[in-house]
């Protein structure tokens, strides 16, 4: 047992698996026959990744898993925890956790605590500060943890499909990281609504009240925002909070133009701390408004898009790339952001504040923040975004719209083979190769013709 307490928790590396297919907004848009700019301009989005019957929840977290281990050549007996966010669930009893054991059986560790953590899009989060605090608590045994976080988005036909995506972050945490998380710096916001939800396990679509889901959104930033300026004010009292403290800012995105309503929204709340400020001139005809009332005040929403705009293109601009290109992962949304922020602004990090703000339908959402330590130059390029996202295939709307049919006919579906070919994945991926007449699922991995497709229990064996 180690019992020196751990510094600078955070996180130690970062890895995302996507899909190899996506397709364009634009290309939807025509295909849906809605005006030019409706979900590029409209919800902010380019792309949107998606997959077929060869991958599904359990195939991508151990492609991104097994990508963080190799990556960064980690031990795998030094992983004390493996937590995971999502609410792409498959059985109703067996978590994906145990699935992931598999890339620790030839080493033997079996000694990982952690299971499944699901709340909409905030079980990535949730996941993450559950890794986050055995670390920093007595039960520490001296390992690092690894969270896991990410979904398969999918929505039936109409207006919400174009809000869907796919994709996982895996996240390697322990002490002394060039990544580390203000310890006591949170605000937490939850209630009981049905915004959004999953009651048919029948069926892989969600049930949505659009109006309601962003009325909730914006509550749950106004309440997570105030609670977290309110804490930052006591820790460092007698230092006043307002976005001038922080550098860069990173939101949940079911879509971009969310995102810039919501930074907006912060802004709007400085405004009432603070209402005499030169700076909110403009605003004070909202003064005396009622939360409720500015949910949809399309007037105060311009207004604070326009106020916000050259900060929003500075502090958060630079955490959308992601986003933009692979859809709304829902509890890899976040940290998707994180990964994008990464990539773009990695020379200018350094001794920054990040702002972090997650949410998840039903609902829960906390507001939290994080210093970078030390160059995450060595991070950037294993990630290897750019290389990744170029390498991807453009497929037609057509073929999506029968890519997301067949998913509807195969969900839950047992004594099945996949049709997919699985030439339209990445090399060296995990794949469903087959699912028994009990439910039970087999993986093969592909590689390049150097190496052999194996068995996912052979993952870490020697070929």
């Amino acid at each position: 047992m180690n019992n020196t307490r751990p510094e600078n928790v955070g996180i130690l590396g970062m890895e995302i698996y996507f899909p190899k297919t996506y397709v364009a907004q634009e290309d939807l848009e025509k295909f849906d026959g809605v005006s030019a700019g409706k979900y590029t301009v409209g919800l902010g989005q380019t792309n949107m990744s998606f997959c077929g019957d060869r991958e599904d929840i359990y195939s991508l977290s151990l492609n991104a898993v097994s990508n963080l281990l190799e990556k960064y050549n980690v031990d795998p007996h030094s992983i004390g925890r493996l937590e995971v966010g999502t609410e792409t669930v498959i059985d109703k009893a067996k978590s994906i956790k145990t699935v992931l054991m598999d890339l620790f059986a030839a080493s033997g560790n079996t000694s990982i605590d952690g299971i499944d953590t699901i709340n909409a899009c905030y079980g990535g989060t949730s996941a993450l500060h559950n890794a986050l605090q055995w670390i920093e608590s007595s039960y520490w045994d001296g390992r690092n943890a690894i969270v896991v976080a990410g979904d398969i988005a999918v929505y039936e036909k109409g207006p919400a499909r174009p809000t869907g995506g796919a994709g996982v972050v895996a996240m390697l945490i322990g002490p002394n990281a060039p990544i580390t998380f203000e310890s006591g710096l949170r605000g937490v916001h939850m209630e009981n609504v049905y915004d959004f939800y999953k009651p048919d396990m029948e069926s892989e679509y969600p049930r949505v009240d659009g109006k309601l889901s962003i009325s909730c959104y914006l509550r749950a930033i106004d309440n997570c925002y105030g609670r977290y300026r309110n804490t930052f004010e006591r820790k460092y009292s007698p230092s006043k909070f307002d976005l001038s403290q922080v550098d860069y800012a990173i939101f949940h995105s079911p879509y971009n133009k969310l995102v810039q309503k919501s930074f907006g929204r912060m802004l709007y709340n400085d405004f009432l701390n603070n209402p005499n400020e030169e700076k909110f001139k403009s605003l004070q005809q909202y003064a005396s408004l009622k939360p409720e009332e500015t949910y949809f005040n399309t007037d105060l929403e311009k207004a604070l898009i326009s106020l916000s705009k050259e900060d929003y293109n500075t502090k958060v601009a630079p955490s959308t790339l992601l986003a933009k290109q692979l859809g709304n992962t829902y509890c890899g949304s976040t940290y998707s952001g994180l990964l994008s922020l990464f990539n773009e602004r990695s020379k200018d990090l350094i001794g920054k504040r990040v702002l972090t703000f997650s949410y998840g339908s039903g609902l829960s959402a906390s507001a939290f923040s994080f210093k970078v330590r030390s160059s995450i130059e060595e991070m950037v390029q294993k990630v290897d975004l750019k290389n990744r996202l170029d390498a991807r295939t453009r497929v037609t709307p057509e073929e999506f719209t029968s890519t997301l049919t067949l998913r509807e006919q195969r969900h839950n579906l047992k004594d099945y083979t996949p049709s997919d070919s699985v030439n339209s994945l990445f090399p060296n991926s995990f794949y469903l190769k087959r699912v028994d007449d009990v439910g039970r699922r087999q993986y093969d991995r592909t590689y390049s013709t150097l190496r052999r497709v194996y068995n996912v229990a052979k993952c870490l064996k020697k070929i």
